[in-house]
């Protein structure tokens, strides 16, 4: 393991001893198509021990993205020519700063999909949250 790696588990280690274990993340997810499913289940699948406990216990939740939601106009779904995977997400942009767990945090609970601008900047912490909660993260160039 690298000195980074050692380190962001030490700071995971100490941030799960002062959390309280009864905090929930509620993950919005989107199901509209057999594939959407397909990758869904997937994904459950390929959680690690430490993440289907999360899932037992009630921690880690789910939601389905509003039907309305569901409907998005031909082209909405593009953003700098790149197809989104969530045509249901709504989109944050963030243009500078840091952006924080709590950023990303907030982001799954909202069900949003976050643009990061050429000021912004991602921690680590955040980039490992968004990989835990499902937010999908796009930095333009």
């Amino acid at each position: 393991m690298s000195d980074n790696e050692e380190l962001r588990a030490l700071v995971r280690e100490v941030i799960r001893d002062v959390l309280p274990q009864g905090l929930a993340v509620t993950e919005t997810v989107n199901l509209s198509t057999d594939e959407d499913l397909a990758a869904f289940v997937k994904r459950l699948l390929d959680l690690d021990p430490g993440q289907r406990e999360e899932l037992r216990s009630g921690r880690k939740r789910f939601r389905l993205a509003s039907p309305q939601a569901l409907s998005v106009p031909a082209g909405a779904g593009q953003i700098n020519g790149a197809e989104r995977a969530g045509p249901s997400a709504p989109v944050r942009r963030i243009e500078r700063g840091a952006v924080t767990e709590n950023v990303i945090a907030a982001a799954a609970r909202a069900g949003e999909r976050l643009v990061l601008g050429r000021g912004a900047v991602l921690t680590p912490l955040a980039r490992d949250r968004a990989r835990a909660s499902g937010v999908q993260i796009e930095k333009e160039r």
